[in-house]
């Protein structure tokens, strides 16, 4: 057997640690990287991909008032989003508190909130 010829060595090593990364589970295509695995799950899961809508329209509909909430450290919106992400009660104070370290990037991009909140709720 001819061994591999020189550019072909990296990817000798590198392909099998990448396979071996990756999960046989449908539902969560990225699970060694958990962010990737929370915003794609969405597309393998139709339960999963309604949960998102919900929260994708829950954001965007009150994003003044969500915003006004994550700054001042809950409500009743806030309450419901992170109930429509699915962050479990025992996690949502420290939650809070990195959505407030982020504020200024959530207020400019909806879509970032909804991606943290997806994040969040595993």
């Amino acid at each position: 057997m001819r061994p591999l010829p020189r550019f072909a060595r990296p990817g000798a090593i590198v392909l099998p640690l990448l396979l071996a990364a990756c999960s046989t589970d449908p539902g969560r295509p990225a699970a060694p990287f958990p962010v990737l695995g929370a915003l794609f799950s969405p597309v393998n899961d139709p339960a999963a991909r309604a949960e998102r809508g919900a929260l994708e329209v829950l954001v965007k509909a009150n994003h003044p008032a969500l915003m006004a909430q994550i700054i001042a450290g809950g409500g009743p919106t806030l309450t419901r989003a992170l109930d429509a992400a699915g962050v479990p009660a025992n996690d949502r104070p420290a939650r809070i508190i990195q959505l407030q370290s982020n504020a200024g990037l959530y207020q400019a991009s909806p879509s970032a909130l909804i991606a943290a909140l997806a994040v969040y709720g595993g």
